[in-house]
């Protein structure tokens, strides 16, 4: 596992969109994508550059269940908004939010993830260590699932709905196993509310009581940050 600090958040998004547009220029083809407010600067930089990715496939990490994919807070609709209305991809791919069955639609789409193998992953890190929606106690060999989201994870996506109240219970993940296979993941862990997870990680730690340190075992991880080691005793 590789890490990069930064003194800025600028210089942090400069050098991750360095890092995908590598990637696509030696070859990658299908890129698992996040979301969050930690990739809202990313998305706003990759747009102002020329990268085409018409040629390229996306697919999510994770959707709330029970949102429609027009609903302003569903992350269909956050990526629209952010990446794909601007730099639209071959075909991009989420799970289904309203489907009826979710066996049926984690089969589904764990099945695509492994139909196109992703070449490139991008990462956020949730305070408790979640990667995805795979909270913590999820299997390191969990394939694509439905979870019930911590409360802990509802506070923190609250700030996007008008009440807690209005944050969906569950959601559809990659599970660890699926955003293990990826060839290349990138991990992007901003501000100082990330710093004890970040510990964990780069402590090398493994446990499913943080997921995240899953990725200690992958061998092709980058971790971007604006934490510095001095200041935060990393």
């Amino acid at each position: 596992m590789r890490i990069e600090r930064f003194s800025s958040k600028e210089e942090l998004y400069t050098r991750a969109v360095a890092i995908i547009m590598e990637a696509k220029n030696n070859g990658a083809i299908t890129f698992g994508l996040a979301t969050g407010g930690t990739m809202e600067p990313l998305y706003a930089k990759i747009c102002k550059t020329d990268i085409d990715f018409s040629h390229c496939m996306s697919f999510n990490l994770d959707e709330y269940v029970g949102l429609e994919a027009t609903h302003k807070q569903s992350y269909a609709y956050y990526m629209n908004k952010h990446l794909l209305n601007q730099k639209p991809f071959l075909a991009s791919y989420l799970p289904d939010g309203l489907a009826v069955d979710p066996l049926v639609e984690t089969a589904r789409y764990e099945g695509l993830l492994q139909q196109y193998p992703l070449d490139f992953q991008l990462l956020g890190i949730g305070q408790n260590g979640h990667i995805g929606f795979n909270e913590p106690g999820t299997s390191f060999a969990s394939l694509t699932h439905l979870v019930t989201l911590e409360e802990s994870t509802r506070q923190a996506n609250a700030r996007f709905f008008s009440s807690i109240d209005e944050v969906p219970t569950q959601a559809y993940t990659m599970g660890i196993q699926s955003i293990m296979r990826a060839k290349c993941i990138l991990l992007l862990a901003v501000g100082e509310a990330k710093c004890e997870v970040l510990e964990r990680l780069l402590a090398s730690d493994y446990t499913e009581d943080v997921p995240a340190t899953a990725l200690s075992k992958h061998p092709n991880v980058m971790v971007l940050t604006d934490l510095q080691e001095e200041e935060n005793k990393l």
